[in-house]
């Protein structure tokens, strides 16, 4: 039986930490999931996953989704499911930063993570760097953030 209890180090990029919690190694190649906490105010670019189904699970705070066109509000205790090949982003918003777990399936897209902290790269002065990780893990950039 694999030991599915080792944690990555948590990271941080954009004021943002993340923290694999359960590998795709540990799932042989199955799903992620990372723990995430984002500040106010933050969210990335809209993007589209071409490999992997995305799955929010809100902690604590507020987080706004924005779905091929469509907005919603996720607080403590809903989730999100976000299949792959779809647009979208997020957005954190309200008073507190947004504690969430993000679910991949399959995993492997959590290098995107380990590749901007590593880099500490930034939005936009470094987007050749960031676009050439984003193909490297199955993601394209396609639109900005919300505001």
């Amino acid at each position: 039986m694999k030991d599915t209890h080792n944690q990555d180090a948590p990271l941080t990029w954009l004021g943002v930490t993340y923290q694999t919690i359960l590998s795709p190694k540990a799932t042989n190649g199955a799903m992620s999931i990372v723990a995430s906490t984002s500040p106010v105010d933050s969210g990335p670019p809209r993007h589209i996953h071409h490999a992997e189904d995305e799955t929010f699970v809100v902690l604590s705070g507020t987080c706004r989704i924005w779905l091929e066109g469509q907005e919603f509000d996720l607080t403590a205790g809903q989730s999100a499911f976000i299949p792959r090949g779809k647009e979208h982003t997020f957005k954190v918003i309200g008073q507190e930063p947004c504690r969430k777990l993000i679910i991949l399936t399959p995993g492997g897209f959590e290098g995107f993570f380990a590749d901007m902290a590593e880099g500490q790269f930034a939005i936009p002065d470094d987007m050749p760097a960031i676009d050439a990780s984003a193909a490297r893990h199955n993601m394209t950039f396609t639109g900005p953030p919300l505001d």
